[in-house]
C-alpha cells in the first residue's frame, strides 16, 4: 500500500509522530484571535480616547503642559486596564475553543485508542461508527451497511451509501466516490474501516476553508442587552455633560477648563469597558464549569443556563454509573447469574452475548466497546467464551446495527465447524438477535427450552412478560436474547430476522450515581423541574425515578414516546405538564416534549448523546451533550458534561445564575458610580458652587475606582440563596425598574453627601475643599463595592473575594498616591489632608451603605414574605 499501512496493526506510535512532525496537525486553518499589539492598538481607536488626547492636545497648546502630560498618563493607564480586559477575555476564549476538539478511533501497533482528530496522519487506520464526525479524508478499506451525510460539502442533503469493494474509474466526482469519506461528513448509520489519505488543509474541506476562513466572535443577548443598556446611559450622561458645559461658559469660567471637565465627565459617563469586563465574566464563569467538569461551547449558555427551568435529562450515564454489569441471565428452564456454573441450556444465550456485538474482553478482564456489549461480553468470558476463538469458528458474514428505530442488534455468522456446535441442526448460517424485548419478542415463534426448540405459545409469552415486568420494576434494564438458523446466507434483516428462537432475559443493572438524589433535590429548591426522558422499559424508568427523587414513590405515571406522537394540543400541553417520566422515547419524541415544554413558557435543558439527538439538542434553549456522546450530539449543543452526571448539570445551572448575579452587580456598581460622580460636578454648579473637582480627579476617579472593582465582582463566590430562589425570566432585565431606582438614589445621594462635605469645608476655608470631595467621592465607592457585592448584610462573614479585597486596595493606594507623594500632587491639584479630614470623608460611603443595606433588607423581606 503507498501509504506504508498494515491494516491490522496500524502505524506505529514512533512512524505516526514523525508523519505528525511532518505534515502538521490535522486541523483546518482558522481565523486566530488579535495579536497583543492589535488588542493593545484597538485601546486608542475609541472615541472617547481620541476625544481626551485631543484635550490633551488643546492643553498643550495653553501652555499647561502639566495638565497634558497628566492626561497623557490616565489615557495610557486606562489603556493598559483596557488592553488587559480584553487580552484576558480573548485568551479565556482561546483556550476554551482548544478544548472543543474531536475525538477519534485510531489503531495503532495493533491496539485500538481514542486519540485528538488533531493527531491523526495519513496512512492511520481510522474505525468509524453512527454518530462520528469523519476526522480525515481516507478511504474505505472496510464498511458494513455505511451511510454518510456529505451534505457539508456537496450540499446534497440524502446520507450516501457507500461500498469499500466498488471499483471506481479516475476521475469521478466528489459525490459519487462511494469509496471515500471526507472530514466534515457524518457517519449516519454502520460501521467502517478507513485509511488516512489526507489531513487537515489537503482534505477536501480544507481547500473549501481556506476560501472561507473568516471567522466572527460571537456577540451574546446578554452582551447586546448592555449595549443598548450603556447607549441609553451615554445618551444620558452626554446630557448631563452638555448641561456642565453650558453652566460653566455661562458662568465664565475659564474655557480649557470647561472643555476638559467636560471631556472627563463624558469618559466617566460612558461605561466604555462595559463590554470587555461583559466577556471576561462570561469567559472567567466558562473556565470555572470547566473546573466543574462542564465545557462550553457557546458563550450564550453561560447565561441562559441561569434561566432553565426544565431540565430534561437521560438515564444510563447520567442518573446512573454507565457501568452496566449482567445480574442474572433467565432462561426458559432456569435463571443463572455470572459466577455460577453455566447449564447447557444456557450456552445459545451465552454465545449471543459473546458475540452479538462489537465489544472485547482483555486478558485481564478490562472491556472496550458499547457499555451494553462490554456487560453481556464480560459475563460470557467469565463462562468461558473467548470471542477471538468464536469468532474462528463463526465468522461474521453480515449485520444490522442498533438503532433508535431498530431497538435491536442482529449478527449473522457462517458455520465454518458444524462439528465443534451444538444444536444447529445443519444450518449454514447462525442468526444472533439481542435488543429489547419488544423489538426482539415479535419476531420469535419458538422458545429455547434445553433439549430443542418448542412453540411460543400463550403460556410462554405470559410467563416471559411477566419476567420482563419484575425486572423492570427492580430498574433492571430488559434484553431479550435470541437466535435464528438458515441454510443460505439471508439478503436482508427481514429475512434475517424471521422465526426468531428466544433464548432468554438479560437483567442489567447500572446503578444510580450516588450524587444524583441530592442534585434532584437542589433542582427542586431552585425551583426546577426534573424530567426523565429515556428510551428503557416504563417500569424500569419509573424504578430510577423514583429511586432519583424526581417521582413521589406512589401515584407517579409514566407516558410513553409513542403516547406523545399521538396527542395534540391541549392534552399534549397537560401531559408535559403533570408527567415527569417519559419511557420508550425516540429522538423525534424528545423534539414533540422540548416543543410543549416551550409552548408553555419553559426554558429546557436537554441531554442527549446519539445522531439522533442533534434536533432536539438544537431546539432547546441549553443543549447538553455527554462527553461519552457521539461528535454529532457534541456538535449540536451548547454544552458539553466531561463526565456525564447529572449533578454536574445542576452545577452549570448554579454558575450560570452566579454568572448573571455578578454581571448584575458590576453593573449597578458602574452606573451608581457614574451616576455619583456625574452629579457631585453638575450639583455644584446648580447650587453656584466652583468646580468641585479638577478634571483630572475625575478621570483619576474613574480610573481607579470603577475598572478593577467592577471586574472583580465579575468573579463573586455563589450566594448563599443562589439554589434556593425561583428561575429568573428569560427576558428579565439587567437592571429591573427597582434596581434601576435604587442606582439613580444611590448615586445621587453619595453626589449630594460628598457635595454638602465639600461645601462645608469650602466654607470653613479649608484650602483642600476639593481633595476632600475627591477623597470622599472614592471611599464612597469603595463602600459601595462592599455593599452591592451580596445581598446578605455586608457586616456578615461570607465568602471572601480576594480580587475584590485587592482591587480596593490598590484604588486606595493610587488615591493617596495622588494626595501625599508630593511629585504627584502639582499635577492633580491635590492637599495633602490630616487624620481627622480623612475620617471625615468617609461619612457619605458609611451613608450610602446604609442605605444600600436597607433596601436590599427590604427586598429580602418581600421576598420572604
Amino acid at each position: 500500500m503507498r501509504l506504508g499501512t498494515d491494516l491490522q496493526q496500524g502505524l506505529s506510535p514512533a512512524e505516526a509522530s514523525r508523519r505528525a512532525r511532518s505534515l502538521g496537525p490535522n486541523a483546518l486553518p482558522e481565523a486566530g484571535g488579535p495579536s497583543p499589539l492589535r488588542v493593545l492598538w484597538a485601546q486608542f481607536q475609541s472615541a472617547l480616547v481620541l476625544v481626551l488626547l485631543g484635550a490633551a492636545a488643546v492643553s498643550l497648546l495653553l501652555g499647561n503642559a502639566k495638565e497634558a502630560v497628566a492626561v497623557g498618563a490616565v489615557v495610557a493607564l486606562n489603556a493598559g486596564l483596557g488592553f488587559l480586559q480584553e487580552y484576558r477575555a480573548e485568551r479565556a476564549m482561546s483556550a476554551l475553543r482548544r478544548l472543543v476538539v474531536p475525538r477519534a478511533r485510531v489503531r495503532r501497533a495493533g491496539q485500538v485508542r481514542e486519540v485528538s482528530s488533531r493527531e491523526l496522519v495519513p496512512g492511520d487506520v481510522v474505525l468509524l461508527e453512527a454518530g462520528d464526525r469523519v476526522p480525515a479524508d481516507g478511504r474505505l478499506v472496510e464498511a458494513v451497511g455505511l451511510r454518510v451525510d456529505e451534505s457539508a460539502l456537496t450540499g446534497e442533503s440524502v446520507p450516501v451509501d457507500k461500498d469499500a469493494g466498488a471499483r471506481l474509474a479516475a476521475g469521478v466526482p466528489l459525490p459519487e466516490r462511494c469509496t471515500m469519506v471526507y472530514t466534515g461528513t457524518v457517519v449516519t448509520a454502520g460501521r467502517a474501516v478507513a485509511v488516512v489519505t489526507a489531513t487537515g488543509p489537503a482534505t477536501e474541506l480544507g481547500r473549501i476553508a481556506r476560501l472561507v476562513a473568516v471567522t466572527r466572535p460571537e456577540t451574546t443577548p446578554l452582551q447586546r442587552r448592555l449595549e443598548h443598556l450603556a447607549r441609553i446611559l451615554a445618551g444620558a450622561g452626554g446630557a448631563v455633560v452638555l448641561a456642565v458645559a453650558a453652566l460653566g461658559f455661562a458662568r465664565g469660567e475659564e474655557a480649557g477648563q470647561v472643555w476638559l471637565m467636560a471631556v472627563s465627565l463624558a469618559v466617566a459617563a460612558v461605561p466604555e469597558g462595559l463590554p470587555a469586563v461583559l466577556t471576561v465574566a462570561l469567559s472567567l464563569g466558562a473556565q470555572r464549569m470547566l473546573r466543574r467538569r462542564v465545557l462550553i461551547r457557546k458563550l450564550s449558555a453561560v447565561e441562559t443556563l441561569g434561566s432553565v427551568t426544565v431540565i430534561c435529562t437521560d438515564k444510563t450515564g447520567t442518573l446512573t454509573e454507565n457501568r452496566l454489569r449482567l445480574v442474572h441471565l433467565w432462561t426458559p428452564v432456569g435463571t443463572v447469574a455470572p459466577g455460577e456454573p453455566l447449564p447447557q441450556s444456557a450456552r445459545l444465550a451465552a454465545l449471543v452475548a459473546c458475540l452479538c456485538g462489537d465489544a472485547e474482553v482483555n486478558g485481564d478482564g478490562r472491556t472496550t466497546g458499547d457499555p451494553v456489549d462490554a456487560a453481556l461480553a464480560l459475563a460470557a468470558f467469565g463462562w468461558g467464551f473467548r470471542r477471538r476463538e468464536w469468532n474462528a469458528v463463526l465468522p461474521r458474514r453480515g449485520e444490522w446495527p442498533f438503532d433508535s428505530a431498530r431497538k435491536r442488534v442482529t449478527t449473522v455468522h457462517g458455520v465454518e465447524h458444524p462439528d465443534k456446535l451444538w444444536e444447529v441442526g445443519g444450518a449454514r448460517y447462525l442468526v444472533l438477535v439481542k435488543g429489547a424485548p419488544e423489538a426482539v419478542l415479535p419476531r420469535c415463534t419458538q422458545v429455547w427450552v434445553g433439549a430443542g426448540a418448542e412453540p411460543l405459545g400463550e403460556v410462554w409469552l405470559r410467563q416471559v412478560d411477566e419476567q420482563v415486568e419484575e425486572m423492570a420494576r427492580s430498574g433492571f434494564r430488559v434484553l431479550a436474547l435470541a437466535c435464528g438458523f438458515c441454510p443460505t446466507l439471508p439478503p436482508g434483516e427481514e429475512q434475517a430476522e424471521r422465526e426468531l428462537v428466544l433464548l432468554g432475559l438479560a437483567a442489567l443493572e447500572d446503578p444510580l450515581r450516588p450524587q444524583v438524589p441530592q442534585a434532584v433535590a437542589r433542582c427542586r429548591r431552585a425551583g426546577i423541574r426534573v424530567v426523565l426522558v429515556t428510551g428503557d422499559h416504563p417500569t424500569t424508568a419509573l424504578a430510577v425515578a423514583q429511586q432519583a427523587g424526581i417521582v413521589d414513590p406512589s401515584g407517579a405515571r409514566v407516558a410513553t414516546g409513542p403516547e406523545l406522537e399521538a396527542l395534540s394540543g391541549d392534552q399534549l400541553r397537560r401531559v408535559v405538564r403533570e408527567v415527569s417520566v417519559f419511557a420508550r422515547v425516540l429522538p423525534e419524541h424528545k423534539v414533540i416534549l422540548v416543543e410543549a415544554l416551550q409552548a408553555q413558557g419553559e426554558v429546557v435543558a436537554v441531554t442527549g448523546d446519539g445522531v439522533n439527538d442533534g434536533p432536539a439538542l438544537r431546539r432547546a434553549e441549553v443543549g447538553v451533550a455527554m462527553g461519552s456522546g457521539t461528535e454529532v450530539a457534541k456538535e449540536a449543543s451548547a454544552v458539553v458534561l466531561l463526565d456525564d452526571h447529572f449533578a454536574t448539570v445542576v452545577a452549570a445551572v448554579e454558575e450560570g445564575r452566579v454568572v448573571f448575579d455578578n454581571v448584575r452587580k458590576f453593573v449597578r456598581y458602574l452606573f451608581t458610580t457614574n451616576v455619583a460622580e456625574l452629579w457631585t460636578v453638575l450639583g455644584a454648579l446648580v447650587a453656584g458652587l466652583p468646580f468641585p473637582l479638577y478634571p483630572l480627579q475625575v478621570l483619576w476617579i474613574n480610573l481607579v475606582t470603577d475598572g478593577p472593582p467592577a471586574l472583580a465582582l465579575g468573579v463573586e463566590p455563589p450566594e448563599e440563596d443562589v439554589m434556593r430562589r425561583p428561575p429568573r425570566r428569560r427576558d428579565e432585565p439587567l437592571l429591573a425598574v427597582g434596581h434601576l431606582q435604587q442606582v439613580v438614589a444611590v448615586g445621587l445621594l453619595m453626589g449630594a453627601a460628598t457635595l454638602a462635605l465639600g461645601a462645608y469645608f469650602l466654607k470653613r476655608g479649608h484650602p483642600g475643599w476639593q481633595t476632600v470631595v475627591f477623597a470622599a467621592l472614592g471611599a464612597a465607592q469603595f463602600f459601595n463595592v462592599y455593599a452591592i457585592r451580596t445581598s446578605t448584610p455586608m457586616w456578615r462573614p461570607g465568602p471572601g473575594n480576594p480580587a475584590l479585597a485587592a482591587s480596593v486596595a490598590l484604588g486606595a493606594v493610587l488615591m493617596a498616591a495622588v494626595v501625599y507623594v508630593p511629585g504627584l500632587r502639582p499635577y492633580f491639584r491635590t492637599y495633602p489632608l490630616g487624620a481627622v479630614d480623612l475620617l471625615v470623608c468617609l461619612v457619605p460611603g458609611l451613608v450610602a451603605a446604609v442605605v444600600v443595606e436597607a433596601a436590599e433588607l427590604c427586598g429580602r423581606r418581600r421576598r420572604e414574605a
